[in-house]
């Protein structure tokens, strides 16, 4: 009886999604001898591999990350002239760069960034009416956002507190000269409608 070697004894795939063959196809091709034909016999590889993802074919820079992954299956050992500027092994597993998370300057993270930039603008404006109905908007959805925070409701002082706060004193309301829309558990609203459909 034959041996059949199974893929459990066989080299690591460095990219198994291609699978095996496309692999030994790669394999193969670095052992042309001649580069005109090794260009070419690259060029299908290329295109084999292509057909194998065939939704992917839109996507931008398609063609460039196929070839960085043939170089990649032959271990940066294929000599061609590539039709890009491929991938370099020592780039390849450099880690990348902290990416620097903005959110340890949200002051209050139930109001996002949205809402400072919103109440930074709303202190720019000269008209007095554009104003007034702006600080409106921001101060409901204040308290909009809050409400989904605290469960337990939020009174429009508080919003009106930390709307001076935020504006650093530019924005100081009065509880008499502006009511808020209350704002109910939304979760707990749409499991009583459900409730009710079941019934």
């Amino acid at each position: 009886m034959d041996n059949i070697d199974y893929n459990t004894q066989l080299k690591r795939l460095k990219l198994p999604e291609y699978g095996r063959n496309i692999q030994n196809m790669v394999n193969h091709c670095m052992t042309i001898e001649d580069r005109e034909e090794r260009t070419c016999c690259a060029n299908t590889i290329i295109n084999t591999m292509g057909n194998l993802f065939p939704d992917l074919r839109d996507i931008n820079d398609f063609k460039h990350i196929l070839w960085d992954h043939l170089a990649i299956m032959s271990d940066f050992k294929l000599d061609i002239d590539y039709p890009y500027e491929v991938i370099k092994k020592e780039t390849l597993y450099e880690r990348p760069e902290n990416l620097k998370h903005s959110a340890s300057q949200i002051r209050y993270m139930h109001y996002g960034k949205t809402i400072p930039q919103l109440i930074e603008k709303a202190t720019t404006l000269e008209n007095e009416e554009e104003r007034n109905q702006l600080i409106y908007l921001i101060a409901n959805h204040m308290k909009k956002c809050y409400s989904s925070f605290n469960k337990e409701g939020v009174n429009d002082r508080k919003i009106f507190d930390d709307l001076r706060e935020l504006s650093r004193g530019a924005i100081d309301i009065n509880e008499n000269d502006m009511t808020l829309t209350e704002y109910k558990d939304t979760s707990a609203q749409k499991s009583t409608v459900s409730k009710k459909k079941k019934k």
